[in-house]
């Protein structure tokens, strides 16, 4: 599976109606690996909530942003309402856990 397929099939899925508005997976060094057509760069979040070395939360406006670091990449989702924060780190989550144990 290529890494545009876990972003198109995994982070940009429907759960309960609602989808993450970007989202992508970069390397540790900031190479891109794969993202939506309109991930929106340079954008600045207000950090909210993180776990030291796992997950950083952050909001802006109505919307927010998770980061998941994996092994050897970030998986990033932005959402905006009316997705709610909770689906967006569920989503975020659950495929960085899945490529932890896949050893990425």
């Amino acid at each position: 599976m290529s890494w545009q397929a876990y972003v198109d099939d995994h982070l940009l899925c429907d759960i309960e109606g609602q989808h993450l508005s970007a989202a992508a997976i970069v390397g540790h060094d900031g190479s891109v690996w794969a993202q939506s057509e309109n991930f929106p760069e340079g954008t600045k979040y207000m950090v909210i909530q993180g776990e030291p070395g796992v997950v950083i939360r952050g909001k802006k406006g109505t919307g927010g942003i998770t980061i998941k670091k994996t092994g050897m990449s970030l998986i990033i989702g932005i959402y905006d309402e009316p997705m709610t924060p909770g689906q967006c780190n569920m989503v975020v989550e659950r495929l960085g856990d899945y490529l932890i144990e896949q050893g990425f």
